[in-house]
């Protein structure tokens, strides 16, 4: 592995939350302020084709966001067609989820980029294998790599308990969080402002930034960003 190169493992407070849209305008921001950024993704599951037989997933809308021209093979380890979690997933299809090959596939995303954005599947508690030889849990795959992360969340109603739990459940796994992002956040509404600042408070984790419902880029600093990858 690349000694000079560092990652960061990107989680949500659960699905549908935003993270691969976050993770897309988190590499965008970099890469458009000249750092090297790439993406490593171990499983996905729910891969669909185009008419050309190209994968479509979350690893290909956030190379096409980021401007990122590489393979789908260089992006994820295991792929998947059903949209269950990847334990699961592999029992239907094949191909369990295997430490070593994440390790070596990150490694070499590693020796092509100063810094690798780490995308988590659904939220931080997800099962990537469970079998008779394995029982793969996301946060090994996170203490494998020896990352930090940021949780996504959802700026609205709910957020401050998906929140505290995630973050007891970083910490109990050892797992080091460097900060929140809350996406759909709109500046003047009272619930979302205040869920900012309790965000904070609750969990001893900065807000690092927010991101408005439909954005197109991430209005921060990109060293604040670069500066959070271990």
């Amino acid at each position: 592995m690349n000694t000079t190169s560092r990652g960061l493992f990107v989680t949500a407070t659960g699905t549908d939350v935003g993270k691969t849209y976050v993770s897309a305008l988190i590499l965008k921001r970099l890469r458009e302020a000249g750092y090297d950024a790439g993406y490593y993704k171990a499983a996905i599951s729910g891969i669909e084709t185009d008419g050309r037989g190209n994968l479509l997933g979350d690893a290909s809308y956030v190379a096409r966001v980021a401007g990122l021209d590489e393979p789908h093979e260089h992006l994820v380890s295991y792929t998947y067609r059903t949209a269950v979690s990847p334990h699961l997933a592999s029992r239907l299809e094949g191909d369990p989820v295997d430490l070593d090959v994440v390790r070596r596939d990150y490694a070499q995303a590693c020796r092509r980029h100063d810094l690798v954005l780490v995308e988590g599947s659904g939220g931080i508690v997800c099962p990537l294998r469970w079998d008779e030889r394995a029982r793969i849990m996301l946060e090994d795959v996170v203490r494998a790599l020896s990352l930090g992360a940021i949780v996504i969340a959802d700026a609205g109603l709910g957020t401050l308990n998906a929140l505290a739990t995630t973050a007891l459940y970083l910490d109990e796994k050892d797992i080091p969080c460097r900060g929140i992002v809350l996406n759909n956040y709109e500046a003047g509404n009272l619930l979302h402002e205040d869920n900012r600042l309790m965000a904070s408070e609750i969990t001893g984790i900065p807000v690092i930034v927010c991101v408005p419902p439909r954005a197109q880029a991430l209005d921060c600093d990109a060293a604040a960003l670069a500066s959070l990858f271990d």
